[in-house]
């Protein structure tokens, strides 16, 4: 499972990256003044330098996105319940995405901001659960189905 998780962790890198350029894309598209922002305005003031910031942020985008694909061998815990796999899921993901988000100016540092940031990343968590959920049910309401023709 460790090899697995490190393989996954390796591949989830540079989709963190993505997912951060396409945050940036969403910043620039937020600041509404048809510039581009390769970081959100206040990580500049706070590493000095454009390039500065860029790294930093690039950086963490990548342990992002390997802490999100490494966590994926937790729906693979055969021994725990969907109920276990989801809450442990969900609590690596917070802890991951959170102070990176706060960190990297993507949400308002102040308690709306905070509370919005949560609300949609609960939101979004929660649509891809069950969008996971509806998959997976699907695809054993087919093997059921595929064993009882065969027994019949």
């Amino acid at each position: 499972m460790k090899r697995k998780a490190l393989s996954r962790a390796l591949i989830g890198a540079p989709v963190g990256l993505l997912i951060g350029t396409i945050i940036t894309i969403c910043i620039s598209l937020t600041v509404g003044d048809g510039n581009y922002y390769p970081v959100a305005p206040q990580l500049i003031t706070d590493f000095k330098n454009e390039l500065n910031a860029y790294i930093i942020q690039s950086l963490l985008c990548i342990i992002y996105g390997s802490v999100c694909a490494a966590s994926s061998v937790i729906w693979e815990t055969e021994k725990w319940s969907p109920l276990r796999q989801t809450l442990t899921h969900f609590i690596i993901l917070t802890a991951s995405t959170f102070p990176i988000a706060y960190y990297m100016h993507w949400m308002e540092h102040s308690l709306s901001g905070i509370l919005s940031y949560i609300t949609i990343f609960f939101i979004s968590y929660l649509i891809i659960w069950i969008t996971m959920f509806a998959a997976a049910k699907k695809q054993l309401t087919k093997l059921n189905k595929a064993v009882e023709n065969k027994t019949e």
